[in-house]
């Protein structure tokens, strides 16, 4: 029985770790990892199985093999983490594939190879995205499309997404979108989707994260899109602090105080 738990240990952790790698290459598809990964998990659960039997047994006898079967107890245990941990998020989230601030239609993901594939979304009711997601709302800011769509362009390049498209405004009345690629640790593709828009008192923004894929997205679309939106609420107060008179009124040449005429000055 120790033998059999190492060796089902030296199994189930290549059986672990490769499927994640050529998923995120792109050298495996989706249904093919989630059923590979699906067996990696049964064979780690197995490896548990038979390591605890050899223990009590290699307890009871006082045989050889306490090395095997504890190395075989702890690669499956540590195989066995991943699903833990995505379990405990699936415990904590609906399945939900599709998250966005305003109407999907107004944020629309670009066309690539992959996304005549995806799935019918998985969505969530306003009430319940509101109560998970507090965060993953419009944000209003007193600062004009052009210097807002420059804070939301550098923040999605520090968060290290792949753009795909960026349409960056040019004038004030214009709207600025970008869209950009994740790649979640076990491979899945996830679109983020950012529009600024032109408002009375400024710009606002919205942002929407789908799932490429995959069936469920464990909660990252919307804790993307409320991590993102916090993060830009403090470069909006840091700006608007080290720039106290930006969002002030521009004072032109008509709004100064005419000249007012004096007469003489009296001796």
């Amino acid at each position: 029985m120790a033998i059999w738990a190492r060796r089902l240990a030296s199994l189930a952790l290549p059986l672990l770790i490769l499927p994640v790698i050529m998923h995120r290459e792109r050298l495996l598809d989706s249904p093919a990892f989630l059923a590979v990964i699906l067996f990696a998990g049964a064979v780690a659960a197995l490896t548990v199985i038979v390591s605890v039997i050899a223990l009590v047994r290699l307890w009871y006898t006082g045989d050889q093999g306490w090395g095997r079967a504890l190395s075989g107890l702890l690669i499956g245990t540590l195989c066995l983490f991943p699903f833990a941990y995505y379990g405990s998020l699936g415990l904590e989230y609906p399945p939900v594939t599709d998250i966005a601030t305003v109407a999907r239609g107004e944020l629309p993901l670009v066309f690539e190879p992959d996304t005549p594939t995806i799935p019918p979304p998985s969505l969530l009711t306003p009430a319940e995205q509101q109560r998970l997601f507090p965060n993953a709302t419009t944000r209003d800011y007193p600062l004009d499309i052009i210097q807002l769509f420059a804070l939301v362009d550098r923040l999605v390049t520090a968060q290290g997404w792949d753009v795909r498209q960026r349409r960056e405004p040019i004038e004030l009345g214009e709207i600025g979108r970008i869209n950009a690629r994740i790649v979640t640790i076990p491979g899945w593709r996830e679109e983020a989707v950012l529009r600024v828009t032109p408002t009375a008192e400024g710009a606002a923004v919205d942002m929407r994260s789908a799932s490429i894929g995959a069936p469920h997205d464990f909660g990252s679309n919307g804790n993307r899109i409320s991590d993102f939106l916090v993060a830009l609420d403090n470069e909006v107060t840091a700006f608007l602090r080290d720039n106290p008179t930006i969002s002030g009124p521009v004072v032109t040449q008509e709004d100064a105080a005419p000249d007012v005429e004096t007469g003489p000055a009296e001796e």
